[in-house]
């Protein structure tokens, strides 16, 4: 397989409004990992049509368009030919995938100039499949990784594993011992991801570290008024329908601000919502019940506090 010409991201990343934006694309998986929760919305895939529109809208103001929320982008019965529109529109894409689904049509689409950067949830198939051992599906990941590598050493890999906190970390020793035996390096267990998220491997694959949150809407905390996130600063979510919601969180729209099919992306970033959460946010406050119980923002406590003294 040949790499196709290569887009020039710095003449894409010119102070666009968001670092991200994502764009589900289908709200369905082929598997039903432990740390993401079952999808409760309509099964959902987004036609091209949509996809093109939306895309439109999204690409001027995001540094990098992210093809996930919920769902299983690769799982797209048409994925390659959403890359192709973004190669087109020269838009840089993040892929996050459970790597189940790669064939030689997704390998060339993944190899694409507009694939800025990969993420494989390396935990995902040990947590589906228990009683199967992990190593030939690991090895078909690592094999297109270091071929991906060698053909476009621009781009960036992340082997993901993010379930640090859980009690159940035998995976990441052996997915770590599995590297150090294929590629042949030694790698330290010494991990904190508030220090350091990512491990580099060779080239741009990394090996990125997080710990595993609860969802909002599963999240036993409290609710506090206290509280920031990036939600609306520097990402913004749009699902499959269209309908445009301040983070990557809030899989099941509960905050809904409007649908980027029906009005344009611009006013309902302006709507009257979408402003109180930003200025919310900005004065260390969340506003909305689902950031008020949002477990993940609770990284950011530190920050909140200091925007509330500071106002």
């Amino acid at each position: 397989m040949m790499p196709r010409a290569r887009i020039d991201s710095q003449t894409m990343e010119n102070e666009k409004r968001f670092k991200r934006i994502y764009i589900e694309i289908s709200n369905i998986c082929n598997l039903q990992c432990s740390f993401c929760p079952v999808v409760e919305r309509e099964k959902d895939v987004m036609s091209l049509e949509k996809f093109q529109a939306i895309l439109s809208q999204a690409a001027p103001l995001a540094d990098q368009v992210c093809l996930h929320v919920m769902g299983e982008p690769l799982g797209h019965p048409e994925f390659p030919a959403f890359v192709s529109i973004a190669e087109d529109r020269k838009v840089l894409l993040q892929i996050t995938t459970n790597g189940t689904l790669l064939d030689e049509n997704r390998k060339q689409a993944l190899l694409s100039p507009a694939i800025r950067q990969i993420n494989f949830s390396m935990q995902a198939f040990s947590d589906n499949f228990p009683n199967s051992a992990p190593e030939t599906h690991w090895r078909k990941v690592l094999e297109f990784a270091k071929m991906a590598s060698s053909l476009r050493p621009e781009l960036y890999i992340n082997f993901r594993l993010w379930n640090l906190g859980n009690e159940n970390q035998s995976i990441n020793e052996a997915f770590i011992t599995f590297l150090e035996s294929e590629l042949h390096l030694e790698i330290s267990r010494k991990i904190d991801p508030a220090l350091q998220k990512s491990k580099k491997l060779l080239g741009r694959l990394y090996l990125h570290f997080d710990s595993r949150f609860d969802w909002p809407i599963e999240s036993k905390r409290e609710n506090s008024e206290v509280g920031y996130c990036y939600a609306l600063n520097n990402h913004v979510a749009i699902l499959s329908s269209g309908t445009v919601v301040p983070c990557c969180l809030d899989k099941e729209a509960t905050l809904k601000l409007g649908n980027c099919l029906e009005q344009t992306l611009e006013e309902i970033l302006e709507s009257t919502r979408a402003k109180k959460i930003r200025d919310g946010f900005a004065k260390g406050k969340a506003v909305e019940s689902l950031c008020q119980r949002c477990d993940y923002s609770s990284r950011f406590q530190k920050k909140a506090l200091r925007l509330q003294k500071s106002n």
